[in-house]
């Protein structure tokens, strides 16, 4: 067997395969599919300062190779989260890692803060595709000056490894890279979902409720990839890959593009067992192509 682990900053993973937030609940829900231990890193539902309800339904649809989704945050708050989920998280032998979401830099800040008491929570994920409620709701992470800011107030309330997760849609995604790297993040994930709808054309309405919603699934894969391949070239810290990753091949061309790990999402809906397979199949071809270490095909895309 090659050599599959991986760091992130401080973060050692067994392997590169990671799960994304919002698709894989808190880990436990999946327990039943697949041995949590063997998969690198298990990235929880969003979590914010305070309990959220979410959209009104419908909130999630189908579409051509992928699905939308405007679920909203819904979560009970990361009290709740420390009280009640952590206790059945703490001891999985893997990395736990908890995204963290909020409307303003100081509710990221403070919930990045109670979450940085918690022993076994060895890292955060930033979201900054959240609307900022002082700039008119448009999302922190469409600007440099926005995404820093967040950046900022987080990385002095909070000491262990801090991935910030970059959103697809914005003009230069290496700028808010660079922003972001320079205001104290120790990796980047990249891509949150695209922005998109779907209508109904016999009530000429909307499918989801609030109008838009996040693509993600195949669709997203070759923008991603290719913003994954910008920001590797352009950042000096490890880029997790993620948008559309549902086979070993998906995988590998993400490692190739210069991700350092890989996260599942969607995928994850339709087949509860695809970290493992995925994790298997990175294997398989490692030893197969005669690679010692997964370290040697990291950014090894040639031009």
């Amino acid at each position: 067997m090659a050599e599959l682990s991986v760091n992130i900053h401080e973060l050692k993973l067994k392997n590169p395969v990671m799960t994304a937030s919002g698709t894989f609940g808190y880990g436990l829900e999946f327990a039943d599919f697949v041995p949590l231990e063997g998969i690198g890193g298990i990235i929880v539902k969003g979590t914010t300062l305070r309990p959220r309800e979410g959209n009104d339904y419908p909130r999630m649809a189908e579409t051509a190779s992928g699905m939308l989704n405007c679920v909203g945050l819904q979560n009970k708050g990361v009290d709740y989260f420390a009280e009640h989920i952590y206790p059945q998280i703490a001891s999985i032998d893997t990395n736990m890692i908890v995204n963290v979401s909020g409307s303003s830099p100081e509710d990221y800040a403070e919930c990045a803060a109670r979450i940085d008491a918690l022993e076994h929570i060895p890292a955060i994920e930033l979201n900054i595709s959240c609307p900022n409620v002082h700039d008119g709701g448009m999302a922190f992470g469409v600007s440099c000056q926005g995404a820093a800011s967040v950046v900022r107030a987080v990385r002095a309330r909070y000491h262990k490894t801090l991935i910030v997760k970059l959103s697809p849609n914005v003009t230069e995604i290496t700028e808010i890279a660079k922003a972001v790297e320079a205001e104290g993040a120790d990796s980047v994930s990249l891509i949150n979902t695209l922005m998109g709808m779907a209508v109904d054309i016999e009530r000429r309405k909307p499918v989801l409720s609030i109008g838009t919603g996040g693509l993600s699934g195949p669709a997203v894969k070759p923008v991603a990839l290719r913003m994954v391949w910008q920001v590797a070239k352009a950042v000096n810290i490890p880029v997790i890959g993620l948008g559309g990753i549902c086979t070993a091949q998906d995988a590998i061309e993400f490692l190739m593009a210069g991700a350092t790990a890989i996260q599942i999402g969607t995928a994850n809906f339709l087949d509860p067992a695809v970290t493992i397979k995925v994790r298997n199949g990175i294997d398989q071809w490692l030893d197969a192509h005669g690679c010692n270490s997964v370290t040697e095909i990291i950014g090894a895309l040639h031009r």
